[in-house]
């Protein structure tokens, strides 16, 4: 190395700072070599690796704290592998100190290798935005469905206000729903709207007033008439369900 290159202070902690921990650190020196994975040279592994971490430990002990733990777990195979072999059975082969650290190594990259590939999977907001388009419509207002509590109501108020005309005149009358459906058909004809009130006439009596309602519940049951109301507690309004030609 050049005698006068300068190299920043906080440069190999940059470059630790860029692995996710030891076990990156350390399979980037196998890979970098070409070591056998399987057959890892562990003087030489070791030797380039606590040359790393020695230089980071003088500056940011926190951070080669993790590091230190995997070069503790280097020595140790390291010396383990200088030792006798322990005696086994007769046909089974001794045991390999590398043989847990090659399998957490060969999980990590088959782990890494997924990641890869998956970030490589385009993802929205970093790879593609979500198209929004905004088309302005001009389309008919489309009103709320009747709600049963607002039809009572509306039939409440309708014969609060029949009671207050009363006829002490008793007579029997004959009243039919089908002629009164007819009559409030005839009402709708040619109208847009028609208020829900002004189909019932109080001054007829009670009787006739729910010989209509019911009219009015069979005409909107098959469909004839719709019911609409622009929002809550608003006018309930009658049309026909049909434009005749």
């Amino acid at each position: 190395m050049p005698q006068d290159l300068y190299i920043p202070p906080d440069a190999l902690e940059i470059f630790l700072e860029a692995f996710e921990g030891p076990l990156d650190l350390l399979l980037y020196l196998i890979r970098k070599q070409n070591f056998n994975i399987l057959d890892i040279p562990m003087a030489a592994v070791t030797r380039q690796y606590l040359v790393y971490v020695d230089e980071i430990r003088t500056r940011n002990l926190e951070l080669a704290a993790e590091y230190l733990l995997m070069a503790a777990m280097l020595i140790e195979i390291k010396s383990r592998m200088l030792l006798p072999p322990k005696k086994v059975a007769e046909g089974q082969e001794p045991e390999d100190p590398r043989a847990e650290l090659v399998r957490r190594l060969l999980e990590y990259e088959q782990m890494k290798a997924a990641a890869f590939r998956l970030n490589e999977v385009p993802q929205i907001g970093r790879d593609v935005l979500r198209a929004q388009v905004f088309i302005e419509q001009a389309l008919a207002p489309r009103f709320p469905d009747v709600n049963v509590v607002d039809l009572q109501e509306a039939w409440r108020d309708i014969l609060r206000r029949a009671n207050l005309i009363q006829h002490h005149k008793i007579t029997r009358e004959e009243l039919s729903v089908r002629e009164h459906m007819s009559i409030v058909l005839k009402q709708l004809q040619g109208r847009k709207f028609v208020e829900f009130e002004h189909l019932f006439d109080p001054a007829k009596g009670v009787p006739t007033l729910i010989v209509t309602f019911i009219a009015t519940l069979e005409l909107a049951k098959e469909t004839l008439i719709e019911l609409t109301q622009a929002e809550a507690y608003a006018p309930i309004y009658v049309r026909l369900a049909y434009q005749p030609a």
